[in-house]
């Protein structure tokens, strides 16, 4: 998928990979994927709620509490390990991508079937393997990367098998849904699959409201 190739040669990814990642971006997007992880966390407890199958309710739950409570704990890691407080992070703002994304799969959560829930649901799950697989496959031999928790933790074979168990619901959606349901489905997948690749471009930006300065009396959220 060109799409998936374009997330990997971002520059957000590219020096992630070789460790030169400016500290500023990496805290940003840490920043924006905590806030992101609520909004996922609901969603995939929503996709628990209805799905069909027992190993699809037992493997949507479990990743809901992994999204609030295992990822969140490796964001910590990173918060001390570079000198984020709690006040530095409610200084960075919700980006309008963070929002967007998070509020586009609640929104599919709440309107959307269990078929396009898990298609919306599934490319967080295999860009981020995608994306630490092939960084862990191209790294030389005890390189000293100061982003290497995050690699591991998206290349690790736990990982692959919960994408496995996503890919895997989301086939069993499609094979019992009507046509119409697989093409909203495609839909869900594809629009999921751009918030990606516009969550890392955005993090790279540091992204800011373009309309700051004429709310700039309001508090932000």
């Amino acid at each position: 998928m060109k799409l998936q190739q374009s997330v990997l040669e971002h520059p957000f990814n590219t020096e992630l990979a070789a460790g030169t990642l400016s500290r500023q971006r990496f805290q940003f997007y840490l920043a924006q994927d905590s806030r992101y992880l609520i909004g996922f966390g609901r969603a995939l407890a929503v996709a628990a709620a209805r799905a069909p199958e027992p190993d699809a309710v037992a493997f949507f739950a479990g990743a809901a509490r992994e999204a609030v409570v295992v990822e969140r704990a490796l964001h910590e890691g990173y918060f001390e390990r570079f000198g984020l407080s709690e006040a530095d992070l409610d200084a960075i703002e919700t980006s309008p991508t963070c929002l967007g994304y998070t509020s586009y799969l609640l929104a599919v959560s709440a309107t959307g079937s269990y078929g396009e829930l898990v298609a919306a649901l599934l490319p967080c799950f295999w860009v981020y393997q995608h994306v630490g697989s092939h960084i862990l496959a191209g790294q030389e031999p005890g390189a000293d990367n100061p982003y290497q928790a995050w690699i591991d933790t998206y290349a690790d074979d736990d990982f692959a098998a919960a994408v496995r168990s996503c890919q895997e619901a989301a086939d069993r959606a499609a094979e019992v849904a009507d046509g119409a349901t697989r093409q909203r489905m495609l839909a869900a997948f594809t629009r999921a699959s751009e918030y990606e690749w516009l969550f890392w471009d955005s993090a790279y930006r540091l992204e800011e409201w373009p309309t700051r300065q004429l709310t700039s009396r309001f508090p932000p959220s």
